[in-house]
């Protein structure tokens, strides 16, 4: 056995996308480890990409802005695979950039509750209709930001979305805590290259300045933060609960670089 332990273990991974997605490096790595992995994606193009990246693998589709679809999918998961779910990875976010970015107090209301609805609570919804599904010291991993006090302006209101998503952690693990040893926690990763940030407008010249302030002067690969999810799904991190795991190679520690301050008032 290896040293994760995740041999034989079913994970439930939402999220995938596409071959950059956070949730498809997960998903490789946990099989790389030996866990069953089944996917739950948003459409049906997506459902074909992932049995194309993931041969052998289980996929069912869900839009989890309608709670009724968690359900449907609970339902479907429990009549096809055999035996309990070991983990769930909640990599889901979203946020309506297709205006162009505003100063964050003009967030449009609509926007900011359906980032809310799919970005923070659809984790919370899943984890109540999937938890007589779990084993009972099953492990829900979500994705988060390195820094969620920082007002980055090109990512808007989703950094206030992303620390609410965060708080929800130590409340879920106290409310899992009654009946169970299930844990809940968060993946937060610098600055990474995949097609969903991708649509963030400036996105391309912060990731260039995040390789700058990142201690290796390259910036977090998605595998990195992978890698950090697949261990917060074994036992190995058995005493880790209700807590975010920064995956930054120093970035956040590391903004008054002489370089690029020299930069900024040269």
């Amino acid at each position: 056995m290896s040293f994760l332990g995740l041999e034989g273990r079913k994970i439930v991974v939402f999220g995938l996308a596409n071959k950059k997605s956070v949730a498809c490096s997960i998903g490789r790595v946990l099989i790389e480890a030996g866990a069953e992995v089944i996917h739950v994606v948003r459409s049906g193009q997506r459902a074909e990409t992932a049995a194309k990246l993931f041969p052998g693998s289980q996929v069912f589709l869900c839009d989890v802005e309608e709670e009724a679809n968690i359900i449907r999918v609970r339902d479907e998961i429990n009549r096809q695979v055999s035996g309990p779910i070991d983990g769930i990875v909640h990599s889901l976010a979203f946020a309506n950039y297709s205006e162009g970015m505003r100063p964050f107090h003009q967030t449009p209301k609509r926007d900011f509750l359906q980032a809310m609805d799919i970005s923070c609570f659809s984790f919370i919804t899943i984890a109540n209709h999937f938890k007589d599904l779990l084993s009972s010291r099953a492990s829900l991993v979500t994705i988060s930001i390195s820094s969620t006090r920082m007002a980055a302006e090109n990512y808007g209101y989703m950094g206030p979305v992303k620390a609410a998503l965060e708080s929800s952690l130590c409340f879920l693990a106290k409310s899992f805590s009654a009946f169970s040893e299930i844990r809940f926690n968060a993946v937060c990763p610098g600055l990474l290259k995949t097609s969903a940030s991708a649509g963030i407008p400036g996105y391309v010249e912060s990731y260039l300045f995040a390789e700058q302030a990142t201690l290796r002067k390259r910036a977090v690969q998605t595998l990195e933060a992978a890698n950090t999810a697949a261990f917060l799904l074994s036992s190995r991190s058995s005493g880790i609960n209700g807590q975010c795991l920064v995956v930054d190679a120093g970035m956040g520690m590391n903004y008054f670089d002489a370089t690029i301050v020299s930069k900024a008032v040269g």
